[in-house]
């Protein structure tokens, strides 16, 4: 089984920082993208950034200015910065991965985390 467990939410002001992490444990082969995502209040699911096996990344593009992803794939990880952070950044964080396990190996499977909330103050 293969689990995601993302981390560094909370209540922030207007301005500040963040760094959120991701980490997926289990009996993992390989992983392809990581990925994240986040749900403010009301809305729909939507994507933030996301990165490749091949060292690719990419954030979307409104959110360019002020959010860095990064992955270090020694330890399964992925982070999220977010600098200057609004209040409309606010809302639950979630963590993705494909990840393809020894027992599913060529195929695999996209993991969620349970997500971790960023509020944010104005």
């Amino acid at each position: 089984q293969v689990q995601l467990v993302e981390s560094g939410g909370g209540l922030v002001q207007s301005g500040g920082s963040l760094r959120l992490s991701c980490t997926a444990s289990g009996n993992i082969f390989s992983i392809d993208n990581m990925d994240w995502y986040r749900q403010p209040p009301g809305n729909q699911r939507e994507l933030v950034a996301d990165t490749n096996q091949n060292g690719g990344t990419n954030i979307v593009e409104h959110l360019k200015d002020r959010f860095t992803v990064s992955r270090d794939d020694a330890k399964n990880a992925v982070y999220l910065q977010i600098d200057n952070v609004k209040p409309e950044d606010t809302g639950v964080y979630y963590c993705t991965a494909f990840v393809r396990t020894r027992k599913s190996w060529p195929a695999g499977q996209t993991y969620w985390g349970q997500g971790t909330q960023v509020t944010v103050s104005s």
